[in-house]
């Protein structure tokens, strides 16, 4: 019999794409698509999470986030919605350009933890507006959908910032631990 507990979140990266393979920012840029093991990775959690019960999964509107949530919704038998707010950081001009280029003053991390959550890349996103941005979709998710145990599908970078706003805490300092292509977070 497959698992249940209400009102909780269950969170997922999507599965490896074309643009990890590269090395390159991707944020909110959407032309980075999933790869053969992008997919596979997806089947293979979505075969893991065939025994856990969900209502509903939502999904980041970006291409990678939104492949992987269809595949994992034909095996969970679930519809997908989409939100924006569950995109990526956005890495403004950076995006798409090789990710040694990301230098700490520009992403606020450095040597596995935030060291600055206001710094942010040229017409890209802090990490305390992501923090914010994921914040506010977690407390509007507690008040619509306060007995629901959710499945959200996004990115490396929200799954630590919805991480951070679930443990109460802020960006500074975090661990910026690695979020594996298509690991599972139970928030």
């Amino acid at each position: 019999m497959p698992e249940q507990s209400s009102g909780s979140l269950v969170l997922v990266r999507h599965g490896e794409s074309t643009w990890n393979d590269l090395r390159l920012v991707q944020g909110q840029n959407d032309e980075a698509l999933l790869t053969e093991r992008g997919r596979a990775q997806a089947r293979a959690v979505g075969n893991t999470l065939r025994r856990q019960e969900f209502d509903a999964i939502l999904s980041s509107d970006l291409s990678r986030a939104l492949e992987t949530a269809e595949i994992l919704a034909e095996l969970l038998e679930l519809p997908v919605e989409t939100s924006p707010a569950l995109r990526e950081r956005s890495f403004g001009l950076f995006e798409g350009r090789p990710l040694k280029e990301l230098t700490p003053s520009r992403s606020g991390i450095e040597g596995g933890r935030v060291v600055d959550d206001l710094a942010h890349p040229e017409e890209g996103e802090s990490l305390r507006e992501l923090l914010e941005r994921s914040g506010q979709l977690i407390e509007a998710l507690r008040i619509s959908r306060p007995n629901e145990r959710l499945l959200l599908v996004t990115h490396g970078g929200t799954i630590r910032a919805i991480r951070a706003f679930c443990a109460g805490v802020t960006m500074v300092d975090l661990p910026w631990d690695r979020v594996a292509n298509c690991s599972v977070w139970n928030v």
